[in-house]
């Protein structure tokens, strides 16, 4: 503790003699004056920012609360209703869930509403906050997951438009091993090299310690791998494309024609851009969604080793802080005037508030992008539609049958034109067809008929076509007929044949031997 021969820190620095060795020791922000070491009260961003920026924090945060709803509300419709309503798929199920997690880092300080700071001038950190250790665990696993699940999209898209590969079960498994047994690892190297702390807003960051081998080069590696993969594809399309364009040949492509598919060399140009054009109308959305999860962390690391980077240098420098330090000492500890000043030392709000909604906004772009209209339809039908139709699961055929003649709209093929014969009202349609063909020729010879009233419908039912097969048709093998004549004749005028064999026995023309009949017995 400090007595009273010691220099006093002008306000609002606080002499750092006077608090223990306690939370994140390096996150505090220290200049030299005279003989004793002054620090800036914590949090600093509340001496470098407006006060609106804890405001800005905070809804960025109640963002990420909407992404996580929507988020769950996709988890939920591809657990719970049948595929043909969501297309569900491996891939999007996991990228959502990376998503969640990388949301909770927000919601949770937001809930729980922790203390950023151990005293008045050390923030918390992992080790003292259990609020903060959660925070940055789930930033930094939705981190590290969300980026391998887009890079897995990328490449799964790639390996079916460029090879075409179908990615099967064996592809599922290692982008399972993948997708979260690298973001594990990250999490635990992250936790065990550099740990988390309040660095700014209610969550907490990576440290800088050991930061940028453990976590923002590893990101930025599978980031860049993603961009080179994205925009491989994105040229062979165009390659594609501009093939297409000069082909000059006949599409073969939707004939009955055999032909050898798995190979890129045996299908022209406009095939394989049509083959092409059909993969990016299914994938866009999945396409969509990888430029905007990669863009948002390649922007959120940008952002943050810049804002690491220049505090760790205003912690070794006291030359770079002095005149916004001189400026607070001046105004007395007013931060308005020297604002201006503190900009060179932090990244200035707008770019943070970018950063902070554009990662609270991944989970309202897969809600659009992956969403569907039929899961609200597909959620309508379960909750209010299968109660009705549980209570007619035991309903007996004949009910039924009284329903079907009460609903003429379940008589189908029905007509009013004079080509067919009148369709009597009291038939009793079927459980599969509303149309009875027995019971409609029985009422149709009757006298007491009306053939000016009631619905018509065509007789489909009344006369049999017979089939005539064709003299040369080949559809399926049938035995030799027998001859009706006992000599078959071949009339030579009819072709160009000739009309005598052209290896007689002598010179008789009337030794000619038919070469159709020579070998029968």
């Amino acid at each position: 503790m400090s007595n009273g021969t010691e220099i006093q820190c002008p306000k609002p620095f606080l002499n750092i003699l006077d608090y223990t060795d306690g939370g994140f020791i390096e996150g505090r922000v220290c200049q030299p004056y005279f003989t004793e070491t002054c620090c800036l009260p914590c949090p600093m961003t509340q001496w470098a920012y407006p006060d609106t920026f804890e405001t800005m924090s905070e809804a960025a945060n109640w963002v990420s609360v909407v992404s996580t709803v929507g988020c769950v509300f996709l988890l939920l419709s591809w657990a719970v209703l049948p595929v043909d309503k969501t297309f569900r798929h491996y891939l999007s199920i996991c990228l959502t869930t990376a998503v969640v997690f990388m949301n909770l880092g927000f919601v949770i300080p937001l809930a729980a509403q922790p203390e950023q700071c151990f005293d008045d001038i050390t923030p918390n950190s992992m080790k003292t906050s259990s609020v903060c250790a959660a925070s940055g665990m789930f930033i930094i696993l939705g981190g590290w997951a969300g980026v391998l699940w887009v890079f897995l999209r990328a490449l799964s898209l790639h390996l079916q438009i460029c090879w075409q590969l179908v990615v099967g079960r064996n592809f599922m498994w290692f982008a399972q091993i993948i997708g979260w047994g690298i973001p594990g690892i990250g999490v635990i190297l992250a936790f065990l090299l550099s740990g988390v702390s309040f660095r700014f807003g209610q969550s907490c960051h990576i440290n800088h310690k050991n930061s940028l081998a453990d976590l923002w080069i590893p990101l930025l590696v599978f980031s860049g791998m993603t961009i080179i993969i994205q925009f491989a594809t994105f040229g062979y399309c165009i390659k594609v494309y501009l093939a297409s364009l000069a082909d000059n040949s006949a599409s073969t492509e939707g004939s009955n024609m055999p032909s050898y598919t798995n190979s890129i060399r045996t299908m022209t140009p406009k095939q394989a851009y049509r083959r092409v054009r059909r993969v990016i109308a299914l994938q866009w959305r999945g396409i969509a969604i990888v430029l905007i999860i990669i863009a948002d962390v390649i922007f959120f690391s940008v952002v943050f080793v810049f804002q690491d980077n220049t505090v760790e240098a205003v912690r070794h420098d006291n030359t770079i802080a002095r005149p916004w330090a001189l400026c607070l000492l001046a105004n007395g500890g007013e931060k308005e005037p020297c604002l201006k000043l503190a900009s060179a030392l932090v990244v200035n709000m707008p770019t943070v508030g970018a950063v902070l909604f554009l990662l609270g906004m991944n989970g309202i772009w897969l809600c659009l992008l992956l969403g569907r209209w039929s899961m609200i339809t597909g959620w309508r039908d379960l909750l209010i539609s299968s109660p009705s139709r549980s209570k007619r699961e035991f309903v007996s055929v004949d009910a039924r049958l009284d329903d079907l003649k009460k609903d003429t709209r379940s008589y189908e093929m029905l007509s009013r034109d004079d080509s067919g014969k009148v369709m009597d009202h009291s038939v009793t349609p079927s459980v599969v067809t509303p149309i009875s063909p027995t019971l409609a020729r029985s009422q149709m010879g009757s006298p007491n008929q009306d053939p000016e009233s009631g619905r018509r419908t065509p007789d489909f039912f009344g006369q049999t076509q017979r089939y005539h097969t064709p003299a040369r048709s080949f559809s399926s093998p049938r035995p030799p007929q027998q001859p009706q004549q006992a000599t078959v004749t071949w009339d030579p005028t009819e072709t160009y044949a000739r009309g005598q064999s052209p290896y007689p026995q002598d010179n008789n023309p009337n030794n000619y031997v038919n070469p159709l009949g020579m070998n029968r017995l």
